[in-house]
């Protein structure tokens, strides 16, 4: 693929995507793209459509119309083809394996890669990044508070070594010290050569923390831009910022 961001090559991309559970549109013509190096957020209320995107990225739900592409090539629809392809998520929710050890978990991220000896180290990677874990390495992953499952649900999509990093509301239910704590390792992990896509109802940390993003709002991208800008944007501002007036209107203030 010869398009670029600036400088930098697209390494994913979402064309014209649609999903629908039933007769329900979940998804309508949605594109977007990530370039290599980014982390680009999509934000948005519940019910707009966020875990939808990411899981029909993953091949979890069935793409209707549209496609995904990776570096000029289109994702396969069964999900573990996806993560053979450099893609992987950490879910809404963290979905950790309860009955298996930390460590087990981490394996279990890795298990598409066999027996590549790059496993080792990357559970050293893994673990310098979340030294807490490496603490509680024996420990079942369901007796974990909540910050540090979110810390293994985000160890274990690594570990699959992605080109593209998801993440699905990784603040959802953590204190505002662990999101913090949190977001700092995701921006070491994009430091160190992670691309990422992130869906985050925290607007706010979301674009702080991100290149750019886009606004989805009942299945349709409906604004995008530098994070910079959607954060400097009155109309957002009101309705994902806690901006005041406009508040809850958000069809009318980004439609």
């Amino acid at each position: 693929m010869t398009e670029v961001c600036g400088e930098k090559t697209v390494l994913l991309e979402v064309r014209d995507l649609h999903v629908s559970y039933g007769a329900i549109k979940a998804l309508t013509g949605v594109s977007l793209k990530v370039c290599e190096g980014e982390i680009v957020c999509v934000i948005g209320s519940n019910g707009a459509g966020k875990s939808t995107l990411m899981n029909a990225i993953m091949a979890m739900v069935r793409r209707e119309k549209g496609e995904v592409i990776l570096s000029g090539k289109p994702l396969e629809a069964k999900s573990f083809r996806v993560v053979q392809q450099g893609v992987s998520l950490s879910p809404e929710g963290r979905k950790v394996f309860a009955p298996l050890s930390v460590l087990e978990n981490l394996r279990m991220g890795a298990f598409s890669r066999g027996a590549d000896k790059g496993v080792e180290e990357d559970l050293e990677w893994v673990f310098s990044l979340f030294p807490r874990l490496k603490e509680r390495i024996d420990q079942y992953a369901g007796t974990l508070s909540g910050g540090e499952q979110q810390m293994l649900a985000i160890g274990r999509a690594l570990m699959a070594r992605p080109r593209v990093l998801l993440l699905d509301e990784p603040s959802l239910g953590l204190a505002p010290i662990i999101i913090k704590d949190i977001f700092r390792e995701l921006r070491r992990i994009n430091n160190e050569g992670v691309t990422i896509l992130l869906v985050e109802q925290n607007a706010r940390q979301a674009l702080l923390l991100s290149h750019r993003g886009y606004v989805l709002q009942t299945g349709q991208i409906v604004q995008e831009g530098p994070s910079a800008d959607l954060l400097a944007n009155a109309d957002i501002k009101a309705a994902y910022l806690g901006g005041g007036h406009g508040a809850g209107k958000t069809t009318k203030a980004l439609s």
